[in-house]
């Protein structure tokens, strides 16, 4: 099947790679987003960009946007690819009913996206979870602990921001909590990092891909994929995407242990980075529409996106005086952004960079919060729109 989709997040290297596989796939290809993305929006994938209102700060004007795009362009498949997709769930309805919208609803996105709720939803389809406790400030965060190795994290965060590793226990100098809403302290768990990927339709699991993040930028994303092969995540995503009858795309954050066991610490219902390790000319957007069986990347070859290797990992490798091993690393993986037949999303992302620098300067914040603040959701109400 093929027809017109419009990508949205357009600023994420996820939606480049959608739109690369959707035009391979014969789709006609346009992306909105509602910052700078020319790092999609130049590809040569691409027939057109749009501009949309910010779904967190103009919700009308957001929804009003899509419609206008949707009608002008004649588009069949909204996909989202951040944290956008649970503005897109909650006003599903303000868009047209015969549009395939290819998130599920918003009641169990939000219900993913809370870290503390997710716990409970991984535990009723048999998926293993840190213990767990919900607490608001440090001192109650250290009545939970009892002296135990903990991690503590706001209940809606992304990126690792504020995360707290404590593997030998709350310290008695450890500053207080910020006034973030409710925080999640967990169990610290040593192991092994895992991520893992999947599409389901109607609780049907059609694609997955788990990899390890080898490099990444100070605890928070990474930036170099190394796949592997572990049947039996695979088989419990399979169960919870089952269990929960679930449609779209989903994530999900595992500590393995070396006994090969494995917790699920978060999930993500949206496109991250594990999409990077499907061959160009698989069919996901089949998967998305609910079509066919499972798909699985089989190549052992990483990704990786290579600016930020050959900055941030050079650096950390020369810091921790391991060279041979950034070198081997750095032959054995594939840049996500530079393709041959596809010059011009380098380009764009580093343009995007630059205009990412120029908001946060405007907007007083930091340079991560500029590119993702305007469809970020922490739990807060949101505004119901009527077209």
């Amino acid at each position: 099947m093929s027809g017109r989709v419009l990508i949205l997040g357009g600023r994420a290297p996820v939606a480049l790679d959608h739109a690369r596989r959707f035009h391979l796939l014969g789709w006609h290809v346009q992306v909105a987003d509602s910052i700078p993305c020319r790092l999609t929006g130049w590809s040569s994938a691409v027939a057109a960009t749009h501009a949309l209102r910010p779904a967190r700060f103009d919700a009308r004007g957001f929804v009003t946007d899509l419609n206008r795009i949707i009608s002008t362009q004649r588009i069949d498949l909204v996909l989202p690819t951040c944290e956008e997709a649970l503005h897109l769930a909650w006003h599903r309805a303000a868009l047209p009913t015969s549009l395939h919208v290819a998130v599920d609803h918003f009641d169990t996105l939000a219900a993913l996206h809370s870290k503390w709720e997710f716990l409970s939803i991984a535990r009723q389809h048999g998926v293993p979870v840190p213990d767990s406790g919900q607490v608001r400030t440090l001192a109650e965060a250290r009545d939970w602990a009892q002296g135990r190795a903990v991690v503590l994290k706001p209940e809606f965060s992304r990126f690792g921001v504020h995360v707290r590793l404590y593997p030998h226990g709350i310290p008695t100098d450890a500053v207080e909590l910020p006034a973030l809403g409710n925080w999640v302290v967990q169990a610290y768990l040593a192991g092994d990092e895992l991520c893992s990927y999947a599409i389901a339709h109607r609780g049907r699991l059609l694609a997955h891909a788990i990899y390890r993040p080898t490099h990444r930028l100070r605890r928070s994303s990474s930036y170099y994929f190394e796949p592997v092969q572990r049947p039996a995540l695979r088989d419990a995503i399979a169960a919870f995407v089952h269990g929960t009858c679930y449609s779209g795309q989903v994530s999900f954050d595992w500590i393995e242990a070396a006994d090969g066991s494995a917790c699920a610490l978060e999930c993500n219902p949206r496109a991250t980075s594990g999409l990077h390790l499907f061959p160009s000319d698989v069919d996901l957007p089949g998967a998305l529409l609910g079509d066919g069986g499972l798909r699985e990347p089989v190549s052992p070859r990483a990704r990786m996106i290579a600016v930020l290797m050959a900055t941030a990992g050079l650096q950390d490798a020369l810091k921790r005086r391991q060279p041979r091993a950034w070198c081997a690393d750095w032959r054995r993986a594939d840049d996500v952004i530079a393709v041959l037949g596809d010059r011009h999303p380098p380009l764009g992302s580093l343009l995007d960079l630059a205009s990412y620098g120029r908001l946060a300067v405007r907007q007083g914040c930091t340079l991560r919060e500029a590119a993702t603040r305007d469809i970020e959701w922490d739990g807060e109400p949101l505004q119901s729109v009527e077209e």
